[in-house]
Order: C-alpha cells, then sequence, then structure tokens
C-alpha cells in the first residue's frame, strides 16, 4: 500500500532525514520518499495510515489532513 501524506512541518533536509530514519528504524521493508519542496511524505508499507502517521508526529512533525 502506498500512504502519501502532507507535512507542512517540513523545512529542510534535516527533517527529510529525520522522517526517514524514523520510518526506517520502524518499518525497515517500507520504501519512503520525502519531497521537502512539496512537503509530501510518500510510503510503501504494509503498515496501517494511523501508525504511519504516530511514527512521523513522535519526531516532531505534523500532518494535514
Amino acid at each position: 500500500m502506498i500512504i502519501t501524506l502532507k507535512v507542512p512541518s517540513i523545512a529542510c533536509e534535516v527533517c527529510a532525514n529525520t522522517i526517514t530514519k524514523a520510518m526506517e528504524n520502524y518499518d525497515p521493508q517500507g520504501q519512503i520518499s520525502v519531497d521537502v519542496s512539496t512537503k509530501i511524505v510518500s510510503i510503501t508499507t504494509n503498515k496501517t495510515v494511523h501508525e504511519i502517521k504516530k511514527v512521523i508526529m513522535e519526531v516532531g512533525h505534523t500532518i494535514e489532513d
């Protein structure tokens, strides 16, 4: 399943790296892509949307509904 989320708190590559590392630790089999310019996070995963949102919020980012 591909999950695409708008994360307005992404400001730079450091933010992107923080989210990427958190997702890689949580779901090593998942594939993540973070676009800093559009603030879009795309994840190919077997995890639920709720689980993915929780991981992103735990590293200090906000998610737009």
